[in-house]
C-alpha cells in the first residue's frame, strides 16, 4: 500500500471525526437554546409573580379601607360578602407560592391566570417545599406546563358546564409526587401507548403532538416515572421523581 493511500485513510478518518465532533456540537447547542428558552420563560414567569403580588399588596391597603369604611357604615353583611371575595382571590396566589423553587411557583401563578382566562377552575395543592428536587428547576418547569397545557387543551373539547384542572404536589421519604388531572373527555385505551410519542395527536395543527413527547424525554433523562389514568369523571396524569441528596 503506497503513501498515497495511507493519507487517503488518514483523510478519511480526519473527516468523519470532525462529522463526528460537529454533530456532538450541533447536539449540544440545541441543549443549550432549549434551556435557554427554558429559563427566558421562567424568568418572565417570575417577573409576572413579582408584578402580581406587588399589585396585591397595593390591593390589600384599598381593600382595608374599603372594609374600614364598611365597618364604620355597620354594613356588616357587605363586609362580610367583600371579605369572602378578598380572602378568596388572594387564596389563589397563596396556594400557588409554596415551595422553595421560585420558578415552580411563578409558573403555577402564571397557569392559574391563564386558566383562568379560559373560564377553567384551576386548584392548586401543595404539600411540599420541593427542597431536595434532583432534577433542573427548569426541566420540572417544562414537565409541569407540558402537562397542564395537555389538560387546557383537553378541556378545550369538554361539554360540560364546569371546566376543572387541579395540580397537587406531595412527596414521600423517597420520591416528589406531581398529579394534573382535568375533567375533560376521557383519553381512549386505543390511543394511550401512542401519546408519548413525538409527533402524535389527536388535534391537527403545528405545534400539537410535541408537549407530551417532550415530557416523556425529561422523564427518561432524569429517572423520573408517570402514569395516566382516564375514565369518564377525570383524567390524571402523574409523574414522579427520586429524591436528591
Amino acid at each position: 500500500m503506497g503513501d498515497s493511500s495511507f493519507y487517503l485513510i488518514g483523510f478519511v478518518i480526519l473527516v468523519v471525526i470532525l462529522i463526528a465532533c460537529i454533530a456532538v456540537l450541533i447536539r449540544n447547542y440545541m441543549k443549550l437554546i432549549a434551556r435557554n428558552d427554558a429559563l427566558m420563560e421562567s424568568v418572565d414567569n417570575l417577573c409576572r409573580l413579582n408584578d402580581k403580588l406587588r399589585m396585591d399588596r397595593h390591593d390589600y391597603l384599598n381593600h382595608l379601607q374599603i372594609i374600614y369604611g364598611l365597618m364604620e357604615l355597620e354594613e356588616y353583611d357587605e363586609m362580610n360578602s367583600y371579605l369572602r371575595k378578598v380572602y378568596k382571590e388572594l387564596l389563589k396566589t397563596g396556594k400557588a407560592v409554596k415551595t422553595s423553587k421560585p420558578a415552580i411557583n411563578a409558573l403555577l401563578a402564571a397557569k392559574m391566570a391563564e386558566a383562568e382566562a379560559q373560564g377553567i377552575e384551576f386548584q392548586v395543592d401543595v404539600k411540599s417545599d420541593l427542597k431536595k428536587l434532583a432534577i433542573e428547576d427548569w426541566e420540572l418547569c417544562k414537565v409541569l406546563s407540558n402537562l397542564i397545557d395537555n389538560a387546557m387543551k383537553a378541556l378545550e373539547d369538554s361539554t360540560g358546564e364546569e371546566k376543572k384542572l387541579r395540580v397537587q404536589i406531595t412527596e414521600t421519604p423517597e420520591r416528589y409526587i406531581f398529579s394534573v388531572d382535568d375533567n375533560g373527555p376521557k383519553i381512549p385505551e386505543d390511543i394511550r401507548d401512542n401519546i408519548f410519542k413525538r409527533g402524535f395527536s389527536t388535534k391537527k395543527g403545528e405545534g400539537h403532538g410535541m408537549g407530551l413527547a417532550i415530557v416523556s424525554e425529561i422523564l427518561s433523562k432524569n429517572s423520573g416515572d408517570i402514569e395516566l389514568s382516564s375514565d369518564d369523571e377525570e383524567t390524571v396524569f402523574t409523574v414522579s421523581f427520586g429524591k436528591g441528596e
